[in-house]
């Protein structure tokens, strides 16, 4: 193991670079699916300024299923097309709510939460899951965000060695 630093937040470009660094450190040695995504879970909750709830949800049997997460309980099993998470999943695009209160058919696992971005996690086609990052303050996420998250979510996707039971 190695030791992970906080980064500075201000300059986002160079943020998610190292943090992005860091993924690929833990996933290199530990490709086993469960314990890269609660060590990639981990990461981002304790990387990321200003979220409260960082984590993954699963593509199993035509729903998603909470996976490794950071934060408090979240909603179990979403329906395709439900709520961000849900939308991220059946539309395959990223979703970068600023007010999850305008969102329609948010679903509320955390009344606090105000903002959110999922970003879907698809290998070979294939849905795989989602990354689902959660914050106290509208208009927390943006597109740099989004595009530093897509490059984690791409890192997992090249080196997590996935069951096939989400292949």
């Amino acid at each position: 193991m190695f030791a992970i630093e906080k980064i500075d937040a201000n300059n986002k470009e160079e943020f998610y670079r190292q943090l992005n660094t860091y993924l690929i450190g833990l996933v290199e040695e530990e490709s086993y699916w469960l314990a890269a995504l609660s060590n990639a879970a981990a990461l981002l909750y304790m990387l990321l300024p200003d979220v409260n709830w960082a984590g993954f949800y699963l593509y199993r049997e035509g729903e998603l299923v909470l996976g490794p997460f950071q934060g408090k309980p979240a909603c179990a099993r979403i329906p395709l097309g439900k709520g961000v998470c849900g939308t991220a999943a059946s539309t395959r695009q990223i979703q970068v709510v600023e007010d999850v209160n305008l969102f329609s058919g948010h679903i509320v696992c955390d009344p606090l939460s105000r903002s959110e971005i999922v970003v879907p996690i698809v290998k070979n086609d294939r849905l795989i899951g989602v990354l689902d990052i959660d914050s106290p303050y509208k208009a927390r996420f943006d597109q740099q965000d989004a595009a530093g998250l897509n490059e984690f979510v791409s890192i997992l996707s090249q080196y997590v060695d996935w069951p096939q039971e989400f292949k």
